[in-house]
């Protein structure tokens, strides 16, 4: 008898987007090992945890160490005391109210983004910006929601959302019915915000059509603008509609320590078979209890601390340091004639590879005469051909040295 495999992973072309990039990246280096390569690919900090990250970190190790003081399996869903600390530091001040129990403490937004679609129907019709994130288009493919690849670039079942310079990268409402959209601001790729009104036409389009969105609000630290909410329940009626997913990966520098969470409000509902309303909160308390054992104690003593008064400032100067490179690669690459969008409200620089050059070809042509790493447009879907995204978290030397290699080259 053979073994039999989930054929939805056939479906998949070529490899994740990322390891794509590290594998070419490998390579470079170990036929070029004198070549000094500055990455500005993925999406990876290079500031250190904040001192008062480090400090209660430590202190809970001791914790564990001490048998008065150590700690087993903690709750799947995260201690209260980081849940009530991200609501009064990250919700109140906002003017949202929220109950404990619609926090959930994962390792990732990247896992909760992906995981959250095991929620749903395999027939659910599922919508996304294009350019976009690629976990919320393999996920979705890998638990057999779409079709194959067509050779548009585009997965057979799954709607795409342009978001070009034409429509100054905002994304039309969807024209064709459809359950569940991805939406992600900041936007990753593209570095674009949505003003206040332009979010509310997507919380009006989901009540009046009742369609879920799954909005991802990484980067919301980066905003500096007065009009661009930093979370999606800003907006009235939002909590009937959306689920809302955030990570101290790029805010507090995570990526190594892992920590994020979601929100899944009570008032959220779908429908079974039936007909009958459902709660999403339970559901997703469910998936969670049964599949994940919670984040570390020592991550979540760590991460209470960044809402202390001296984390709230230490993180802020690393997000400020970041947009500071942010802003050194917009204005060099503007100086150089290129088409640059994002870098103000984001960490991210997504640049018009010059004479329509392919943007595979503008990653060799950048990582082979500059030793840059940058991340493929077209790597992000179809409409992302023809871009080309850098990221501001290397150090502002190594930045500034980037910049000045990409100024020697002909394009």
């Amino acid at each position: 008898m053979a073994i039999k495999i989930n054929e939805n992973y056939l479906l998949l072309k070529s490899s994740y987007l990322f390891a794509e990039v590290a594998n070419r990246l490998a390579k470079f280096e170990s036929e070029n090992p004198e070549k000094k390569v500055i990455s500005m690919g993925i999406g990876d900090v290079t500031k250190p945890l904040p001192k008062s990250v480090i400090k209660a970190f430590k202190d809970a190790v001791d914790e564990m160490g001490n048998p008065d003081t150590f700690m087993g399996y903690g709750p799947e869903h995260g201690y209260e005391f980081l849940r009530e600390a991200i609501i009064k530091g990250d919700f109140e001040p906002l003017g949202v109210e929220l109950d404990i129990d619609e926090i959930f403490i994962s390792d990732g937004a990247k896992c909760d983004t992906g995981n959250f679609q095991e929620l749903f129907s395999t027939s659910s019709k599922i919508a996304v910006t294009d350019p976009v994130y690629t976990v919320y288009v393999d996920t979705n493919v890998m638990a057999g929601r779409t079709g194959p690849m067509k050779d548009d670039g585009m997965y057979e079942g799954l709607v795409y959302l342009p978001c070009t310079a034409e429509n100054d990268f905002e994304p039309e409402i969807p024209d064709e019915d459809i359950d569940i959209i991805y939406l992600c601001y900041p936007n990753n790729p593209t570095g674009s915000t949505l003003t206040k009104d332009q979010l509310e036409k997507f919380v009006k389009y989901a009540r009046e059509n009742n369609v879920l969105i799954l909005f991802d609000a990484a980067y919301e630290k980066f905003i500096r603008e007065d009009n661009i909410p930093h979370s999606i329940y800003e907006i009235e009626g939002a909590k009937e509609v959306a689920v809302e997913f955030r990570s101290f990966s790029k805010t507090a520098g995570f990526t190594g320590t892992r920590c994020a969470y979601c929100i899944v409000p009570k008032e959220l509902t779908i429908t079974d078979s039936n007909g009958d309303k459902q709660s999403l909160n339970a559901l997703w308390d469910r998936r969670q209890t049964t599949k994940f054992n919670g984040v570390s104690y020592p991550v979540q003593k760590a991460a209470e601390a960044i809402y202390s008064p001296e984390g709230q400032k230490e993180v802020q100067e690393n997000i400020d340091y970041y947009l500071k490179n942010a802003k050194l690669i917009r204005d060099s690459l503007t100086d150089l004639g290129l088409t640059v969008s994002g870098g103000i409200n984001s960490p991210y620089i997504w640049v018009k590879t010059p004479n329509n050059m392919p943007s595979w070809d503008f990653f060799d042509l950048l990582l082979n005469e500059a030793n840059i790493v940058g991340t493929p447009g077209a790597g992000f879907g179809p409409s992302g051909e023809g871009y080309f995204r850098l990221t501001a978290f290397n150090t502002y030397e190594n930045t500034k040295e980037a910049m000045d290699r990409i100024s020697k080259l002909s394009f």
